[in-house]
């Protein structure tokens, strides 16, 4: 079994243990009454970790307790792994940030913008452009996710097949479909949570010439030796797969979803997920952090350029402007308030509007069932939180994290 030693006394990386072993302790309350199956959670400075806490059960019904090397459905957690793929293909000059991305994927080219009507007869008109490879990274493509339940196009997307647990087969097909269906709005004029790094993954697939799997475990997987990441659970490691839970209408008590043991990510997908198909474990995503955090590589293994990833995690957002400003007042996974947005991150611009303890210039994202990260590169502080409760707006629990481990530095 993986083991996640703590490699140094939070004393010597700048926290107060004491204050620091409050995360663990409100962790704790949310497994003890039963909102939150288990937890599993690491906190690095310097490269180092210097808190590690796992507590509660991966698998209730079963009895199994999470461990150091539990294996998670990471949801969107998989997207700024896939937007680290396609800008390794743009270090390479394989691709431009303003090219559009019929280029790759010719249907895009007749895509239309949704004007009025109903999802059975929409009235549409031609963009003021065609969406960019840079609108997919920002989420400014005018792409939407079936599961907004928010307007008409959201409705046409569920009409086309996008289901939570399926979709209209494979990746080509998938793209091809969304290609058919309106955008929201011009290209690069708003920010909207949508299906936009899956678009990121097909094109990765036409542009290296592979499978999105192949291409990460070639490019990402192997060289940061992340053994436990991939878009199902091999057969030989299903016992280590944690169960999925949804909140009780009344108690938000913790409630079997998707048994581990006959979970559909036991088997290969239909499509490859470049939005949020990934598993992996803490220990595998850690080493992905830290590549992160040390300027784009580990152990002599580099993933990206310094500069370029200092480019991804700048926000990209026109002025400078925040997700409140700029997106729709739809569900993603971070808050909107004083947070912009970079290619695959999102990026922390101003703490006091965001009215949480935070840094300026801290990268993040998260997964739909309750998992986050971030990486704060003022404080070289990463940390990781992994759980299985869909969906992750049920608790505020990364704004509290965020309080948790900036109170206890020293």
């Amino acid at each position: 079994m993986e083991t996640i030693e703590v490699e140094v006394d939070p004393s010597d990386g700048g926290f107060d243990p004491a204050r620091l072993e409050r995360l663990g302790t409100h962790l704790h309350r949310y497994v003890d009454d039963g909102r939150f199956p288990g937890t599993n959670v690491l906190v690095s400075r310097g490269g180092k970790v210097v808190y590690h806490d796992v507590y509660g059960y991966r698998d209730i019904e079963r009895s199994l307790p999470v461990e150091s090397d539990t294996i998670y459905r990471f949801y969107s957690m998989t997207k700024p792994v896939t937007s680290i793929a396609l800008m390794q293909l743009y270090e390479k000059g394989l691709l431009q940030l303003r090219d559009p991305i019929s280029k790759w994927i010719p249907a895009f080219a007749d895509t239309r913008v949704f004007v009025g009507g109903d999802a059975t007869k929409p009235e549409t008109r031609e963009p003021l452009r065609e969406i960019s490879v840079h609108d997919l990274l920002t989420h400014t493509s005018g792409l939407t996710y079936h599961f907004h339940m928010a307007n008409t196009v959201d409705e046409m997307y569920r009409r086309a097949g996008f289901e939570w647990t399926k979709s209209p087969g494979d990746l080509e097909n998938q793209c091809n479909v969304v290609a058919s269906l309106p955008l929201l709005f011009d290209p690069g004029t708003e920010w909207n949570y949508s299906c936009s790094t899956d678009v990121v993954g097909r094109i990765v697939e036409l542009v290296a010439g592979v499978t999105l799997d192949q291409y990460f475990q070639d490019h990402i997987f192997d060289p940061l030796n992340m053994t436990d990441s991939g878009f199902s659970v091999p057969e030989n490691e299903r016992e280590r797969f944690a169960s999925c839970y949804y909140p009780d209408a009344k108690s938000l008590k913790a409630t079997l979803l998707d048994d581990a043991q006959r979970s559909r990510y036991l088997r290969e997908p239909t499509a490859l997920s470049g939005g949020g198909g990934l598993v992996s474990t803490l220990g595998d995503y850690h080493r992905f952090t830290q590549a992160l955090r040390n300027g784009g590589e580990l152990e002599g293994q580099r993933i990206i350029g310094r500069k370029t990833l200092d480019f991804m995690t700048s926000n990209h957002l026109p002025g400078g402007v925040d997700l409140t400003e700029y997106g729709r007042p739809l569900f993603s996974e971070t808050a909107y308030d004083g947070v912009g947005f970079g290619l695959g991150f999102s990026v922390v611009i101003d703490p006091v509007k965001a009215k949480v303890l935070s840094q300026k210039g801290e990268y993040a994202w998260g997964g739909a069932a309750s998992t986050a990260f971030w990486v704060d590169p003022v404080e070289d502080v990463t940390v990781i939180f992994l759980t299985q409760l869909l969906p992750s707006s049920t608790h505020p629990i990364r704004s509290e994290m965020k309080s948790l481990v900036y109170q206890a530095f020293v």
